[in-house]
């Protein structure tokens, strides 16, 4: 069991929003123990938006946090970037509704926190040990959670497309492999959904500097991938992020058929529904934080 970890000092970034097209301003803030993840919205009255599953207001091509009536999209790529380097408390300030997409990736949010330094805090971090399989399902898409000895994350990703059909990956999740083998793995999107997206008011920031773009027959800037598999990749970079909602590191293997964010956050919700399904070995003030989260689902 290892102990809590924050930042040695703030982080200062600024970006596009993926889907609002606006330039946001994100100070990223050391926490004290047992804080958590709390964005901040600086230009809506300093609104705190606690990140856990009882905050998710909308898995629509992100996932939404909300807290009385205030918005903040996009952050699966930061949670994950935190999930990945095992950092427990930070406060998240914006003034804006998104965190910043920067490349697609976690890469960035990666490098900056390595270089503002991780801080060791004075106590030991609980994690939640899957007992017993939960499964969800949506038509053809499926994902499931195992017992298993650490972290391990499997997934499978199909498209018709004449690029790429069938990808899959397993990947124990560590430091390690998290920066190397997940953090560059950038989203992608296709062009024939570009004009759905913009009517919808979404994809008003995508790029070809922060999305792998699909065209009907072939990837746009295949030149540039990082990866031959950097889809199911990144589909494994979101599910690292959208599960830390939880609250807690997982011990369990996350089995993954075609998921997105919708189903990772309904995984969730199951979980905490099923107590029988887990536990807790933690210290009894984050047994008491998981017990109360799952008694508002």
């Amino acid at each position: 069991m290892r102990l809590q970890n924050t930042l040695k000092q703030e982080i200062a970034i600024r970006g596009q929003g993926i889907h609002t097209g606006r330039m946001i301003n994100m100070c990223i803030k050391p926490a004290s123990h047992d804080t958590g993840v709390v964005f901040i919205r600086t230009d809506k009255g300093n609104i705190n938006i606690k990140a856990n599953v009882g905050t998710v207001s909308d898995t629509t091509f992100a996932t939404t946090l909300s807290s009385e009536g205030v918005k903040v999209g996009t952050v699966e790529h930061l949670l994950a970037a935190l999930a990945g380097l095992n950092i427990d408390n930070v406060f998240v300030e914006l003034d804006g509704p998104e965190v910043p997409i920067l490349d697609g990736s976690a890469l960035p949010l990666v490098s900056a926190i390595m270089k503002s330094g991780i801080a060791k805090q004075a106590k030991a971090v609980s994690c939640l040990r899957i007992l017993e399989p939960v499964a969800v399902s949506e038509g053809s898409s499926h994902i499931a959670i195992t017992p298993y000895d650490g972290t391990r994350v499997t997934y499978r990703l199909f498209y018709t497309h004449p690029a790429f059909g069938e990808q899959k990956m397993g990947l124990d999740i560590t430091e390690k492999t998290f920066i190397n083998e997940l953090a560059p793995a950038r989203t992608f999107g296709f062009l024939r959904d570009v004009e759905m997206l913009k009517s919808k008011g979404l994809a008003q920031g995508a790029s070809l500097e922060n999305v792998i773009a699909l065209g009907d027959e072939k990837v746009i800037n295949e030149r540039n991938l990082r990866f031959n598999n950097e889809f199911v990749r990144h589909k494994i970079l979101d599910a690292v992020g959208d599960l830390s909602l939880i609250g807690l590191p997982i011990y369990g293997h996350i089995i993954a058929n075609k998921s997105g964010h919708t189903l990772h956050i309904k995984l969730l919700k199951k979980l905490l529904l099923n107590r029988d399904t887990w536990e807790i070995v933690s210290p009894a003030v984050l047994t008491s934080t998981v017990t109360e989260l799952a008694a508002q689902i």
